[in-house]
């Protein structure tokens, strides 16, 4: 069953934008495990304009379910702040330093040798490793020799064309490339503008999807919704067949 793992940078932005600690990060997180999460998302960026690094710290100090920490290893600041924190995943992401949500995947054949390098600061550390990388089978078939865990297939393109109505189309690379990460022993994550919409027909598609980070569109829906009653949706929606 393909795993939900929710992305908090949206409450943290909501917190930073008055200071204190309303709302408390700390306690989203905790809630949204206690609401059926089986995991929690943080992204930060240098500029802590979301999650601080100092979040990074607490919030590994209490969750209970998976932790995933996504972000530039190109920085030595991150790459420090998982090694101290050493998260059950780290995700690796190529943002440039001013980005402002990431709207590209690693270039694999190019970066092949940097990857290579990279990873293994994670993995001996006893983190899983996934890259952010796009459906390509070129990429997917250099992204195995880079010695990551998992993929996680940046699925921007796939909600747009869905929400156009083009469903088959929209899924078609995103089957081809898991399909490949699968048959090279990769294991395969999805994550960015995905929907409790758009959810349920990825998951059919590729029905051995190990697991979604869910930022944006879940905390959206959850100012209507409810937390709880949204994570539930969302569960549900990646239990549909």
């Amino acid at each position: 069953m393909t795993r939900l793992s929710v992305n908090i940078n949206k409450i943290a932005t909501l917190r930073n934008s008055r200071g204190g600690n309303n709302p408390d990060l700390l306690q989203v997180a905790k809630d949204c495990e206690r609401f059926g999460a089986e995991g929690i998302t943080v992204h930060p960026r240098p500029d802590e304009r979301h999650i601080r690094y100092q979040d990074v710290h607490d919030l590994s100090n209490i969750l209970t379910t998976e932790f995933n920490i996504e972000g530039n290893p190109k920085e030595q600041k991150f790459v420090d702040l998982v090694l101290a924190t050493k998260p059950d995943q780290v995700t690796l992401v190529p943002d440039a330093l001013d980005q402002l949500t990431s709207d590209h995947g690693w270039d694999t054949i190019r970066e092949l040798n940097y990857l290579k390098e990279i990873i293994p600061v994670f993995k001996n550390a006893g983190i899983r490793v996934s890259i952010f990388i796009e459906p390509s089978i070129e990429l997917i078939n250099a992204a195995a020799k880079t010695g990551t865990d998992r993929i996680e297939l940046y699925t921007e393109s796939y909600a747009k064309e869905f929400a156009a109505g083009e469903r088959e189309s929209a899924v078609a690379s995103f089957k081809i490339a898991a399909a490949a990460a699968k048959e090279l022993g990769l294991g395969i994550n999805a994550g960015h503008d995905l929907d409790r919409f758009n959810l349920a027909y990825l998951i059919q598609s590729i029905p051995y999807m190990d697991e979604v980070s869910i930022g944006h569109a879940l905390i959206c829906d959850a100012l209507y919704l409810g937390l709880e009653n949204t994570i539930q949706l969302y569960k549900r929606a990646l239990t549909t067949s």
